[in-house]
């Protein structure tokens, strides 16, 4: 018989709760293996009640400290008190299942270690993507190869919003506010818009992917508050669409990581991932290309990533839980391959802004577009790399005054 506790019973730890439930016969037949819920920790007990027992449900976490209990699912989300809970139950010798992003990308290689340690798992396949599997495609299955890039839509808010600005022509207030009212973004949504969520769930992806710890912290980031009605116009003109990427790859000076607006092609794959959905791209020297799809978010969607995670620890419990993390990478941020841009470029005189374009950039066409109050030049030069597009912006800003530049990479695949 094996035990579980959940940690918190909202949006995921309800959805696990009633998967578990849901499939108990089935796990039996599967694994050989009777499942229960041995305790549920809420914060308030009377709101939890409903159909349930109610000796299943507590709100003193020293409760499940004396359960007979073999795997934690933690659903409770944040920093702390997560963190300490889940120490707690790894020095206790229970195998560990999370969804918690936050908190892996911040102290994951410590609790793996601590993990190995004690010779338990931990599990977080549902911190990144949601519903999609994608951590364990990339340590176990596709161990053979040398991830040589990774990158993908891994925000559903953003994606929703991004969405609904380019299909209907909505403002970003306006699209943000629908999103908050279907529930695909918070009340408080910055970690989402500002990029800091996708930037975590890419510290965690490219930590497995390269063997290396990739620190959220720095990963460049830049979110999607200053996306307009010219942007999503001067992208629809070319073709494009505009999506808020995760991308890193494994270079010779480091590990290349960043979260920003770019422009993607309307035929590739990522321009095609709409509204809430996720969408990852793995390329391996072995392997080639991969893509991996679905729902980002959401009860069961994340749900049935936790489930998975603890069907996997009851099939394997004896064997060695993979520790890809050797040391710290060295991470940049400044796009360094040959690549278009799209440049929105703020200025007092659109002439002379125009003129030294022209003569710095071998290739460099105009766009009809001229932001709202006239004074903008949008335009589209190639650079050999992000650091020398901003050398040759330095210079006319020398000659000329510029008062702000947007920058978009252009990306054909």
């Amino acid at each position: 018989m094996t035990g579980i506790a959940i940690l918190g019973n909202g949006t995921v730890g309800s959805g696990v709760e009633e998967l578990i439930n849901k499939n108990i016969k089935k796990i039996k037949d599967r694994t050989g293996e009777e499942i229960r819920i041995a305790k549920i920790l809420v914060r308030d007990i009377n709101k939890h009640l409903g159909q349930r027992d109610a000796s299943l449900l507590t709100d003193k976490i020293e409760e499940l400290f004396n359960e007979d209990i073999d795997i934690v699912v933690e659903a409770m989300g944040g920093i702390n008190p997560a963190y300490d809970y889940i120490k707690k139950f790894l020095n206790m010798k229970k195998h560990v299942v999370t969804a918690n992003k936050d908190l892996i990308a911040k102290h994951g290689e410590e609790l793996l270690s601590l993990a190995n340690k004690n010779q338990v798992k931990l599990h977080f396949e549902a911190s990144v993507g949601g519903g999609i599997p994608i951590l364990k495609p990339l340590s176990e299955c596709l161990a053979g190869n040398e991830i040589q890039c990774v990158k993908g839509i891994l925000n559903g808010t953003t994606n929703f919003i991004l969405s609904k600005m380019y299909n209907e022509n909505m403002g970003y207030d306006e699209a943000l506010k629908i999103a908050q009212e279907l529930g695909f973004a918070e009340a408080n949504p910055e970690s989402d818009v500002m990029g800091y969520d996708a930037a975590r769930k890419l510290s965690i992806l490219s930590t497995i992917a390269y063997g290396k710890k990739v620190d959220w912290q720095e990963i460049r980031t830049i979110g999607i508050t200053e996306i307009d009605e010219t942007d999503i116009q001067c992208a629809k003109e070319e073709d494009c669409n505009i999506k808020l990427l995760a991308m890193s790859s494994k270079e010779d000076r480091g590990i290349y990581a960043a979260v920003r607006p770019v422009l993607v092609s309307r035929g590739s794959q990522i321009a095609k991932v709409e509204d809430e959905f996720n969408g990852i791209s793995v390329e391996g020297d072995a392997v080639g290309d991969m893509f991996f799809y679905g729902k980002g978010a959401g009860k069961f969607p994340t749900a049935s990533a936790v489930f998975g995670d603890i069907v996997d620890i009851i099939e394997n419990k004896g064997r060695k839980m993979l520790f890809p993390v050797r040391e710290k990478a060295e991470v940049y941020g400044l796009w360094n391959k040959k690549s278009e841009w799209m440049l929105r470029i703020k200025c007092k005189n659109r002439v002379e802004i125009m003129c030294a374009l022209g003569e710095l950039f071998s290739k460099c066409r105009f766009s009809n577009a001229k932001g709202k109050d006239g004074d903008e030049v949008v335009v589209f030069v190639e650079s050999e790399s992000e650091e020398m597009l901003d050398v040759m912006i330095n210079k006319i800003n020398n000659k000329n005054s510029i008062l702000a530049v947007k920058k978009f990479i252009k990306l054909d695949n």
